[in-house]
């Protein structure tokens, strides 16, 4: 198996799940050749055991950011530790416990899911060949077939189902329900909530935003190369209230006027909770509202 064909396929970390601290990322820079500069001193950190969304719009940096975690593309200047190791090292430790899924298509078209599945597991010593299969079935996937005769969709399926079987540490997943239907969405998050472990840890970037309602611990918003917002659901769904009215809301922190009329958030004091509107949070965190000063607890809040 070549260099190559392994660049996609995963990253992977052997890590003491006790250590409080799974992701360290201390005032990284990066940019491409020739290219302004992307990320400048940036900060994050990520404990164990969450499903996290980083969302952004397009170009915000968000594939970028997956890439260097998983030790394919290396940071100019800063600290990055993930699991306890350099990513760029690309330590077979490493190696064994982080497993990344691009956007496109990563698997081997002259290969079934399963065959390639055989190949993988030995790569992978959690890896759960009765969840592969399972998952397969699941997600209406024809294990025999070989991928270059899968549909876009189901290509993604079956990636998804290698990251989902894996066992690994930390899973990175770049726009998952990308050219999905409604169904396959649906399946994806059940299966996703239900299949981890609780020493697991997601972190999974889109723009895709109502895709991943009820799916998220924590969420990270992407934008202009920082992190303007990364916060847990919980202290969002506490501090805030989302809510809609036919006219305008004097206190509110963001509004903005939608078909059924004005969505707005304001800090929650006596109000029931709410659900949290990802989406007007999304608009309101790019648009320059900050949020911080509202919340009880946030994890690497920047702006």
């Amino acid at each position: 198996m070549t260099e190559n064909f392994l660049l996609y396929v995963s990253v992977i970390i052997h890590y003491d799940t006790n250590t409080l601290l799974m992701i360290q990322v201390q005032n990284l820079d990066f940019s491409y050749p020739k290219k302004p500069q992307l990320f400048s001193q940036l900060n994050w950190e990520s404990s164990t055991g969450n499903i996290i969304g980083m969302l952004g719009k397009n170009g915000a940096g968000k594939s970028s950011f997956l890439r260097i975690l998983a030790g394919l593309l290396f940071p100019d200047n800063g600290q990055l530790s993930v699991l306890g190791f350099s990513p760029e090292e690309r330590a077979s430790a490493f190696l064994q416990e982080v497993f990344f899924v691009p956007d496109e298509n990563y698997l081997p078209g002259h290969l079934s899911a399963e065959r390639y599945q055989q190949i993988l597991q030995p790569f992978y010593p959690r890896f759960d060949g009765e969840t592969f299969s399972r998952l397969l079935d699941r997600f209406e996937v024809n294990s025999q077939e070989k991928i270059k005769n899968l549909s876009f969709g189901q290509q993604k399926k079956a990636g998804l189902a290698m990251a989902l079987s894996s066992g690994c540490s930390l899973i990175l997943l770049d726009e998952p329900t990308n050219g999905l239907d409604i169904s396959g969405k649906s399946a994806f998050r059940k299966e996703l909530i239900s299949v981890l472990r609780e020493d697991q840890t997601v972190v999974i970037a889109t723009h895709l935003i109502r895709d991943l309602e009820n799916t998220l611990d924590r969420v990270m918003i992407l934008d202009q190369g920082q992190i303007k917002l990364d916060a847990d659901l919980s202290d969002l769904a506490d501090s805030l209230h989302f809510g809609i009215s036919q006219s305008a809301v004097p206190d509110a922190i963001f509004s903005q006027s939608s078909a059924l009329g004005v969505q707005f958030i304001q800090e929650r004091t006596t109000q029931a909770q709410t659900v949290v509107n990802l989406e007007l949070l999304f608009e309101g965190v790019t648009s320059g509202i900050s949020i911080a000063s509202f919340l009880s607890n946030t994890n690497s809040l920047t702006a």
